[in-house]
């Protein structure tokens, strides 16, 4: 039994090594946000100069002329993306003369119509636009819609005249004397990267619409199309936020939060031996294959590593801990009731599975919501905290349990399953909670908390972050930087600071109302490098893009709610559904009120902690509610009030200890991140630590409490 046993724990360390070292090759590969990297990122508004409605071919042809000015700036992996009807966000990651990509972006798209010797037949203003179309052979084409027919006459005409071999028109995009010429850019003309779009010969004069005819694949015609159409609609661009990061700050930044997620990780590990012996141990280690799982489905889904994506998996960790502390008190319960290690890891797990599931589901409720009503960065966090929940499932459930299944068949613990998990022999259990005789006192207590922190909230507001408030945000990094010094610069510049604070020795943050443009931007770089040689970040938010977040934030908050109460209903009851819901918000008013208090920043990632302790908190309140509708099913029969107060507090006492551990655990890694990580996610940690203290208070103090004043009143009505 002992070779066996020593067989399965060396083949476990040999498959960690090597799956480990599969994976180094990945994250060479793995691409990062502007946050970790440094960059630029613009978001802009997409109007039409003639006041039309702004279709979706005009948003696609827009998109083609800045994927084409992207390119000539040589960037490694942008990203371009298409929000809504009328945004499109560009983030450039790694670009460092922001000046520069600004103007290269704002670029407007030409369509010119040339001659083989370059000389200019026509310009955007003869054709309407271009669509795909088909030949008489039913090949994919190119529908070219004319609009001045004398003009596009005359220069089919003369271009027919010339001899055979020089008959062609050429479509040039953003054509530049001395730079382009058909003789040198003919043999790559009609790639994708080239200027040249298309080089088709004509043998007759036209005066209406035509047919541009090639051997072109459906994908080629359409993407011709769009790049014809990008030349010739009058589209504007209005820039609406703006960010650029320091690559040097994003290296550093890196380094932490990856320093802080590997230091929070082996303290779990730590944590988790310590409690539960052996499988306290291969379920630490499991971690590994949960990291490496999750990350290397982040890099097949071509995602971007951010600041926030690095939140949601460090929060991960502590998540996937949750599903193995709920099996292993459950394997303790079995053990303590007397039952032999098979029979105890056999019942553990089958009954820790619909505690399991149903908050994993409900957390991925909150996430699914995150990511359809999400801004970018939110959007990154909800996308890895999806993929945290489907790796938590599969390795901390399914493959941990199957794992620590082989240990268990070598009976190596039959005579000693202590050592298998740590627990007390004699049955000594937590002496019960009277949770319902702590209602009132509870209730009084929450009730004056909300009641004084609301009051305190209406007056003194939150201190908003510039994705709520709009205007701009500007961070100051040199050496001697001096608070009331640089608020005297930015009045010198002509701008009004809301706030300003000293980051530390080398860093200032100010706050100002102006939205900077363009000139505002290159205005402000240029005076704190002259002056003090100092390296600046800038982050712009227009009023337009602070009304669509704030709306979003609501939208993201009332849905997450309204679909946890669907949900809950149809697992267990509407009562518990309602109960749950009051816990919950409890719990978002205990930390909005706390941010109000200690003037902490609310930015839009505060939306996501938001969400986030929603799916924290659900998570914690099932548990409870599990063992409740567990209970209820083994008391069938006649119920009263006493019956039904001894159930709740009964559930409360036996998942008590798996409350607070699952707390600290979650803990640990957000801790880590608070004290070693970059202090642009700090609001966020800051969220999850009251989150989770608030969490388990209501957990343990008020939702089972209120679940029972509910059900009490159904008594009384019969």
């Amino acid at each position: 039994m002992r070779k066996k046993f020593v067989k399965r724990i060396l083949i476990f360390f040999v498959v960690i090594f090597l799956f480990s070292l599969i994976y180094i090759p990945l994250f060479k590969d793995m691409k990062f946000g502007l946050d970790l990297k440094g960059g630029f990122e613009v978001l802009y508004q997409v109007k039409r100069s003639d006041g039309k409605k702004l279709t979706s071919n005009d948003l696609n042809s827009t998109y083609d002329v800045l994927r084409r000015n992207v390119d000539s700036l040589g960037v490694s992996e942008p990203e371009i993306t298409i929000e809504g009807n009328d945004r499109i966000r560009v983030k450039l990651a790694g670009v460092t003369d922001i000046e520069s990509a600004r103007k290269t972006l704002s670029n407007v798209a030409n369509i010119s119509f040339r001659d083989t010797d370059d000389n200019l037949l026509m310009d955007a203003t003869v054709i309407k636009g271009a669509k795909l179309g088909y030949d008489e052979t039913g090949k994919p084409a190119i529908s070219l819609q004319v609009a001045d027919k004398e003009k596009f006459l005359e220069a089919t005409t003369k271009v027919s005249e010339k001899a055979d071999g020089e008959n062609i028109m050429v479509i040039w995009y953003n054509f530049e004397n001395g730079v382009n010429s058909y003789e040198k850019d003919k043999d790559t003309c009609g790639e994708e990267n080239s200027v040249c779009l298309s080089a088709a010969s004509v043998d007759q004069g036209f005066s209406s619409d035509v047919i541009i005819k090639g051997n072109f694949e459906k994908e080629e015609a359409e993407s011709l199309a769009t790049s014809i159409n990008a030349g010739s609609i009058s589209t504007k661009l209005n820039e609406i936020s703006s960010q650029n990061v320091n690559a040097s700050y994003g290296e550093d930044v890196l380094y932490k939060t990856f320093a802080s997620g590997i230091i929070g990780m082996v303290l779990v590990i730590i944590f988790m031996t310590i409690l539960y012996k052996f499988s306290g141990f291969i379920s630490g280690l499991n971690l590994l294959f949960y990291m490496l799982l999750v990350m290397g489905i982040f890099w097949l889904i071509g995602g971007v590593l951010t600041l926030p994506g690095i939140a949601a998996l460090v929060l991960g960790i502590g998540m996937a801990v949750d599903s193995c502390v709920v099996t292993n008190e459950r394997i303790k319960e079995e053990l303590q009731n007397g039952k032999n290690m098979k029979t105890a890891y056999e019942s553990g797990n089958s009954e820790s599975w619909n505690s399991i599931f149903d908050a994993n589901v409900t957390t991925l409720i909150v996430a699914i919501v995150l990511f359809i009503f999400g801004e970018s960065s939110v959007k990154g966090f909800a996308t890895m905290l999806m993929i945290t929940i489907f790796a938590t499932m599969f390795v901390m459930v399914f493959l941990n349990r199957l794992i620590l299944k082989t240990f268990v068949k070598t009976k190596v613990f039959d005579e000693k399953p202590n050592k298998f998990i740590r627990y007390n022999k004699k049955r000594k259990f937590l002496k019960e909670i009277n949770a319902i005789k702590l209602t009132t006192k509870c209730f009084i207590f929450t009730i004056a908390y909300l009641i004084i922190g609301i009051i305190f909230l209406s007056v003194s507001g939150l201190n908003l972050g510039i994705d709520f408030r709009a205007g701009s945000d500007v961070t100051l990094s040199a050496d001697n930087l001096k608070e009331n010094v640089v608020k005297e610069d930015f009045k010198k510049l002509g701008y009004k600071v809301n706030q300003i604070d000293k980051q530390s020795s080398k860093e200032i943050y100010v706050k100002l109302n102006d939205e900077l443009k363009e000139k505002d931007i290159n205005k402000v770089n240029n005076y704190f490098e002259e002056k003090y040689n100092a390296k600046t970040e800038v982050n712009v938010v227009t009023d337009i893009v602070k009304q669509d977040l704030i709306k979003n934030a609501i939208y993201s908050v009332l849905i997450a709610a309204i679909a946890i109460i669907v949900y809950i209903s149809f697992r267990f009851k509407f009562s518990y559904a309602v109960s749950s819901i009051l816990a919950l918000l409890h719990d978002v008013l205990f930390v909005i009120i706390l941010f109000s208090v200690f003037k902490i920043e609310v930015n839009v990632i505060f939306i996501a902690a938001l969400l986030t302790i929603v799916g924290y908190s659900i998570n914690n309140t099932i548990v409870v509610f599990d063992r409740i509708r567990e209970i209820l099913n083994l008391n069938k029969g006649k119920m009263d009030e006493d019956k039904l107060k001894n159930i709740v507090n009964k559930s409360i006492t036996e998942t008590f200890t798996r409350s607070i551990y699952t707390t600290l655990t979650t803990m640990i890694p957000v801790i880590c991140l608070i004290i070693l990580g970059s202090e642009g996610i700090l609001p966020f940690n800051i969220a999850l630590i009251f989150g989770l203290i608030a969490g388990a208070y209501s957990s343990i103090l008020l939702a089972g409490q209120m679940w029972f004043l509910i059900e009490k009143k159904k008594f009384k009505k019969n």
